[in-house]
């Protein structure tokens, strides 16, 4: 048994699918693959360059977690390692993400949780 796919549900599959394939093929993230692959009017998959896929599934009714509300939880997010976090941050930003806070630990490392352009959080965590 392995993991296919990784389902975000939203209530724009296509808008969601290009987000973050212009995130994830950006240079400040490695160079993930980011390519779409499948796209249907409720299903779009994004290559990741091996292993799992991102899918976007037609959520209507959609409604975004409101991280970090408990009342509204996230159930999930994604931490996506980069080289240069203000980069990745600017990036994200162009395609339609929100800020929401910035985190930095011990020796340097942190992370800076995002929004995506349907509410779900996700974080942009520097390389240590």
């Amino acid at each position: 048994m392995r993991v296919s796919d990784i389902v975000i549900d939203c209530p724009d599959p296509a808008a969601l699918a290009r987000f973050y394939s212009g995130l994830l093929s950006g240079p400040t993230t490695g160079g993930i693959a980011g390519e779409i692959v499948r796209e249907e009017d409720d299903w779009v998959t994004v290559d990741l360059g091996g292993g799992p896929r991102l899918a976007f599934q037609l959520a209507p009714g959609h409604v975004p977690p409101a991280w970090p509300d408990p009342s509204r939880p996230q159930q999930f997010h994604l931490d996506l390692e980069v080289d240069d976090i203000d980069e990745a941050r600017a990036l994200a930003e162009t395609l339609g993400a929100r800020f929401v806070e910035e985190h930095v630990g011990e020796r340097g490392y942190g992370f800076v949780v995002m929004i995506d352009p349907a509410g779900h959080p996700f974080c942009l965590c520097r390389t240590e």
